[in-house]
Parts: C-alpha cells; sequence; structure tokens
C-alpha cells in the first residue's frame, strides 16, 4: 500500500502507480518547481524520479533510481537549464524496475526533442511496439512509455504537434495521462476515458500540469481544472497562458474510482471534489450499509483514518450518546520503511508490530470496530486482527471503505493476480473466516458510485467487477469498446 498505509513492510495491497508533472514559465527555471512538484507527489511512486528540462536550444536531463530527495543533488538541479520541464516518479507496472524505464523517457530525432511522463498502462503496446519494430525503430527498454514516444516521433516527421498527439491517440488503447515536452512546448494529455486524474494550475509566472492538485498547492499555485478525458492542454512556453484541444470525446468516462479510495493524497482535489471529504462521505455511507454496535472506532492509520472519522460522524449523528467513542488505537512507527526485510512469516508479523503498536487502554476489553481503504492479499489485516484480540479487545469488527477486490488491474496498479486476491472466488463470510475478527463488512459498488456523484458507466470497476472499460484479452468489458487495429501485429497476451 501506499505511504502512509499500514501495510508498509508486510506489504498486503497495491502499489502506486506514477506521477507526473509539467510546467512552462516566464523567466523562472522549471527544475526547482518541477522538484517541489514531484515531492508532493511522491506517494504515487516511489521507485525512481526524473526531470527533463529545455533552454530554448537543446534538452537537458536527470532522471534516477530512489526517492525524489535521493535522485537530485543541487548540482544536479543547477544543470537543469530552461524555463520549461517535465517530471516523473514512478512504481513499474510495466516494464522492469531498471533505469532504463525511468522516466521521463526521451528521444531526439529529426523533428526535435521529446521527453515523456507517463502515468497509466497501455493495453496494446506489444502490437504497436512490433509494427514500430518493423519499420525500423530500436527499443532500449520494454515499457509501454517509449512505445508512445516513438509513435508520436514518427507522426511528428508529417504532422504539427496537436495533429500528431491526435494520431498516436488514435493508435493506443489503455489508460495514460501524461506530461509531453516537444522542444520547449509542454503539453498534457490525457486518455479519453479520463480513467488516469490530470490537472490544470496557475502560478504567479506561468502554468502547471500536474497527476494531483496538491502538486499545485505545493508551487503556491491556484487549481485551475482538471485536463478533460481526451483533451490536449498546450502551455504557451513562455508561461503567458495556455491553449486547450479536444481531440477526442466519448460518451462515457472511466475514472478510476481507487483514486479517490487509495491512491490520491487526501488534500488533493479531484473532479472538483476534496479527497479527504470523499473519503469522509465513503465512511459515512460504510456506517448505513454496515453499521456496527461498538464500543470504539479506530482507523488503520493512516488509510483508514477519513474513512472512519465519516463513520463515526455518521455513528454519532443517528445515535447521539450510545455512538461508538472515536479513538487512534494504533500507533505509527514512521521510521519503518518499505525496505524492512521479512523473508519468513514471522518476520512479516514482527514487521507489522514493528510498524503498529495498540493502545492498550483503549483497546482491552472494548469491543472494536476497526477500519481501513481495502482488503487485497488479506496478510495485513489477518495480523492487525490478531494483534487488537492480543491487546485484549473483547470484539473486532473489521468494515472496509471500498468493495471486495476480486480481478487485477491492467490500467497501472500494481495489484495481485487472481490467484493472490483473498476475495477472488470467496464471499465474505470465507473471508472473515480467513482474516479472523467477529465481522466483516465491505462497501457496495453502488454506494462507491453514488458518494463519488458518478454513475457506474463513468467509473472503472474492473478490479471490483471483474468487467473493464477497455478491450483486453481474455477479460469481459463493461461497455461497448474495442482497441484499435494495428497493421501486421500480433494482440498482446
Amino acid at each position: 500500500m501506499h505511504e502512509g498505509s499500514a501495510a508498509g513492510p508486510a506489504d498486503d495491497g497495491m502499489r502506486d502507480k506514477c506521477g507526473v508533472v509539467g510546467v512552462a514559465l516566464e523567466e523562472r527555471g522549471a527544475a526547482r518547481p518541477c522538484y517541489y512538484g514531484l515531492y508532493a507527489l511522491q506517494h504515487r511512486g516511489q521507485e525512481s524520479a526524473g526531470i527533463v528540462t529545455h533552454d530554448g536550444f537543446q534538452q537537458h536531463d536527470h532522471v534516477k533510481m530512489g526517492l525524489v530527495g535521493e535522485a537530485f543533488t543541487e548540482d544536479d538541479l543547477d544543470g537543469l537549464q530552461g524555463e520549461n520541464g517535465v517530471g516523473h516518479v514512478r512504481y513499474p507496472t510495466a516494464g522492469s524496475v531498471d533505469k532504463a524505464c525511468a522516466q521521463p523517457f526521451t528521444v531526439s530525432f529529426r523533428s526535435g526533442s521529446l521527453a515523456l511522463s507517463h502515468n497509466g498502462n497501455l493495453v496494446n503496446a506489444g502490437e504497436i511496439r512490433e509494427e514500430l519494430a518493423g519499420e525500423g525503430h530500436a527499443f532500449t527498454s520494454d515499457g509501454d512509455t517509449e512505445v508512445i514516444a516513438h509513435d508520436l516521433a514518427r507522426n511528428l516527421l508529417d504532422a504539427d504537434l496537436v495533429r500528431a498527439v491526435k494520431r498516436t491517440m488514435d493508435r493506443i488503447h489503455g489508460s495514460y495521462a501524461l506530461t509531453v515536452m516537444h522542444d520547449e512546448t509542454v503539453i498534457g494529455i490525457r486518455d479519453p476515458q479520463g480513467n488516469r486524474p490530470l490537472c490544470l494550475g496557475k502560478v504567479d509566472d506561468g502554468y502547471v500540469l500536474a497527476s494531483e492538485s496538491a502538486a499545485i498547492d505545493t508551487l503556491g499555485g491556484e487549481l485551475i481544472r482538471d485536463v478533460k478525458p481526451g483533451e490536449l492542454v498546450l502551455l504557451e512556453p513562455d508561461g503567458s497562458g495556455y491553449e486547450s484541444y479536444q481531440l477526442i470525446e466519448q460518451e462515457n468516462t472511466a475514472h478510476c474510482f481507487f483514486e479517490h479510495v487509495y491512491f490520491a493524497r487526501p488534500d488533493s482535489v479531484i473532479d472538483d471534489e476534496l479527497v479527504y471529504d470523499t473519503r469522509r462521505g465513503l465512511g459515512a455511507r460504510l456506517w448505513e450499509e454496515s453499521g456496527v454496535e461498538s464500543d470504539v472506532v479506530m482507523p488503520v492509520p493512516d488509510s483508514g483514518r477519513a474513512f472512519a472519522t465519516g463513520y463515526a460522524e455518521a455513528a454519532t449523528e443517528e445515535l447521539g450518546d450510545d455512538a461508538p467513542e472515536f479513538a487512534e488505537g494504533l500507533m505509527k512507527n514512521r521510521y519503518v520503511g518499505r525496505t524492512f526485510i521479512m523473508p519468513t512469516q514471522d518476520q512479516r508479523e514482527q514487521a507489522v508490530r514493528l510498524k503498529l503498536n495498540p493502545i492498550r487502554s483503549t483497546v482491552e476489553g472494548k469491543t472494536v470496530t476497526l477500519i481501513d481503504d481495502s482488503i487485497v492479499r488479506g496478510t495485513t489485516s489477518t495480523q492487525l486482527v490478531s494483534l487488537l484480540e492480543d491487546a485484549g479487545a473483547a470484539e473486532v469488527h473489521l468494515r472496509i471503505g471500498a468493495p471486495e477486490i476480486v480481478a487485477p488491474c491492467y490500467m497501472g496498479i500494481d495489484m495481485a493476480s487472481r490467484e493472490e486476491l483473498i476475495a477472488a472466488g470467496q464471499d465474505t463470510d470465507d473471508i472473515r473466516e480467513v482474516v479472523g475478527g467477529d465481522s466483516l463488512s465491505y462497501l457496495s459498488v453502488d454506494g462507491v458510485a453514488e458518494v463519488l456523484g458518478e454513475s457506474r458507466a463513468d467509473l472503472c470497476l474492473g478490479c471490483v467487477t471483474g468487467e473493464y472499460p477497455y478491450e483486453i484479452d481474455g477479460e469481459t468489458t463493461d461497455r461497448d469498446v474495442s482497441r484499435p487495429e494495428i497493421e501486421g501485429a500480433v494482440a498482446d497476451d
């Protein structure tokens, strides 16, 4: 799970996708704003970080494995000259874990230079790669971002930037939010179904594109709006303004509901809603659907906090003085990181105890409702229930602010396979038998959609329904959709 969730070293959950930024400023270097923006998006990827700038004459790049603070020195930032730039933080979901797949991905060709930062995952990258390789394109990585870069570069040989992007968008199938720099021009592109988030903001001396509004806040900027699904936003290289091109329009979106539940920072605004407020609303709906009488409501820190707050507030509104007390009953050791080594089951259990310690006086002899955002493999939930029971809890009731995850994600979340997902092929009673506790309830799919204010037809629900908004080999779709035919290529497995 992401930093701020309980899984940490015992890693029961999903890993974040990626975060992208793009800036165009008037007379100020782009490197440091990109750097601070990436710091604000660090929760979206911890494997590599990179920035590419352009000074009007040439491209400058620095891409390195590790966290943002580890990847850049003052000298590195000083060497990234120019008022325009794009940046990226990555956790690999397509491609190997090495510098070859770290981003932004850069390429120079006859019509100039390109730098691409990509959040998402293409379904048909293999088909396009095969076609381009047959035309003589040489690939240096196995990631799908390089496929987009080569396809766009090819189209730029005989089309302007906007037309070239449209041609590439007509060929690629899957989820993508891109910040791209062609020479010194920075653009943002969001896939036609808007699966991955991307927003536009204004700072005093220019404009910013970012995966989340928290990055714009960090730069002292103001959120203008979300980039629309199928839209290209072009930032003027001198930071004076931006242009918008609606390149593709579709009847329905496929917004990833897990951005609201899990990935985005609570202080980010997505689709005009503060994520923290959305999570509180999901918690309130959880009480409405499956509230249980108990002495204490406590969150799994930090991922369950907003859900538990909303749940407790809804309980108080209904029950008044008889409502359960909201309490922080699990204390988190923030110095236990992802790299903690735990090869055996005993060590994995020790890792949970290193990271989370129950406050015995809050738990002992009490009936406890424990609230988290999701259960993936079930390992961490099992250990947390055991932890509370060992601390003397009379009862432990698990309440989860998302539906059961029954299928993998193909859209850019590093999620377990069906074989590893505890809810795949099991009902809630079966899962409770595995994780323990006295009761277990999940939020319904309809509950999520209603709190988000979206119809199910406008959400990507593949991981909780097994039906996807993109055409994926071997999977069922939830809408009339087909991926582009790529000449001379065999479909991906």
